[in-house]
């Protein structure tokens, strides 16, 4: 059996001049040469990008650990969705209860007489301009994609 035996630096000098040897190693690869070129022709760029993200940093902070803003904007947030949750809400709520009406009333019979009285209905003509709109809209989005 083979042992391979590995030479651990008995002293802190000789594990910085090891050290200093593999940096020079690395130094001296063209790919390594290569990259730091490039970094020192952008540093004036890259000076640039680090104080504008400090700046951020600063700000972000700022912001978050602000209480009074924070819950200030919670609060403007929900005056800005609640009436938006509130009319999705009621339109559920519609909807739930058309079902149960339509289910309700599944044994009657809509007839010719039926359908021409409920077309007289603001809310069906409403609904059917609606459709009739939207269908429209289609189909010149296909007639263009065509």
């Amino acid at each position: 059996m083979s042992e391979t035996v590995t030479k651990q630096p008995e002293s802190g000098a000789e594990a910085v001049s090891v050290r200093e040897l593999d940096v020079l190693e690395q130094l001296l690869k063209p790919e390594v040469q290569s990259s730091l070129n490039t970094l020192v022709e952008n540093l004036p760029k890259l000076a640039e990008m680090v104080t504008l993200l400090t700046k951020v940093y600063d700000v972000a902070t700022t912001v978050a650990n602000d209480k009074v803003l924070v819950n200030d904007m919670i609060h403007g947030a929900g005056d800005f969705i609640m009436p938006v949750v509130d009319k999705a809400k009621g339109l559920a709520a519609a909807a739930v209860e058309a079902g149960d009406r339509a289910q309700a009333d599944a044994t009657t019979t809509i007839g010719l007489f039926g359908v021409l009285k409920m077309l007289k209905d603001p809310q069906v003509q409403a609904t059917l301009r609606f459709a009739q709109s939207f269908l429209t809209v289609l189909s010149e989005r296909k007639n263009n994609a065509n």
